[in-house]
């Protein structure tokens, strides 16, 4: 019987379909730039931010070399973009201009049918629920509070914060440490078959695989202890409350 139930986010109780590569972002992005005197050409922007994310990420990877997996703080990109053009840094607007980065990038955004009754029901069973995301805190926090979940969870780790993400097993150590989990008492769900049951199983936590639209194509053995192919949460619902 499991005690505590540790769930992915997106595409396992959120779907959401973003599109980073559209140009209209870049060009009101360029504009918002604009506003702080930083001038930038919408593709010239574009570039410049994936150069700074793949810098970044090379700084992260050279600050924590026992990390297999990292993950970077995408406000610290935003900000960098500000100093570039010899604007002084301002996180204020980091975080803005990244709230609406995702915004205008998202087509939509909605919790999974049975998602919510999902978790409120383990709750009522007297089961912990906690969050193990990898995400951007800048994206995901008010996501949460848009989607009204954001206060169902005992705890919430996100990987931007930690700087490392599933599937690194220093990732899934770090929510056991943080709220003195047991793993043998701990059920990870999630819909990526690497990041969230393999990563899962290499920490020696039990697993249950929903294969949502988001999912990944399965690139061979499915490792989960439990799975539900069809997506349908009732059935992952009808699972966990049983086991």
């Amino acid at each position: 019987m499991y005690k505590n139930y540790l769930f992915d986010l997106y595409g396992t109780l959120v779907d959401i379909h973003t599109n980073e590569e559209k140009k209209s972002l870049w060009r009101r992005m360029a504009e918002l730039y604009g506003f702080m005197g930083a001038s930038y050409k919408p593709k010239e922007l574009h570039k410049a931010y994936i150069a700074e994310v793949e810098a970044e990420k090379a700084s992260v990877k050279a600050l924590h070399p026992k990390y297999k997996h990292i993950d970077i703080q995408l406000e610290k990109i935003f900000d960098k973009l500000l100093t570039n053009k010899g604007v002084d840094s301002n996180m204020d607007f980091a975080l803005n201009a990244a709230k609406s980065f995702r915004v205008m990038s998202t087509k939509y955004i909605k919790l999974y049918d049975g998602a919510l009754d999902l978790i409120q029901s383990l709750k009522k069973a007297g089961k912990k629920v906690y969050l193990l995301t990898n995400a951007q805190r800048c994206f995901t926090e008010p996501e949460l509070k848009y989607l009204g979940i954001d206060q169902l969870f005992d705890g919430i780790v996100i990987s931007s914060d930690e700087e490392t993400c599933k599937p690194d097993s220093a990732f899934y150590q770090i929510i056991l440490d943080r709220y003195n989990l047991k793993t043998m008492e701990t059920i990870m769900i999630g819909n990526d078959f690497i990041t969230d049951i393999k990563g899962s199983r290499d920490s020696g936590i039990d697993s249950m695989y929903i294969h949502s639209n988001l999912s990944p194509d399965i690139d061979g053995h499915l490792l989960s202890t439990y799975k539900v192919m069809s997506g349908d949460i009732k059935k992952v619902k009808k699972k966990l409350i049983k086991d």
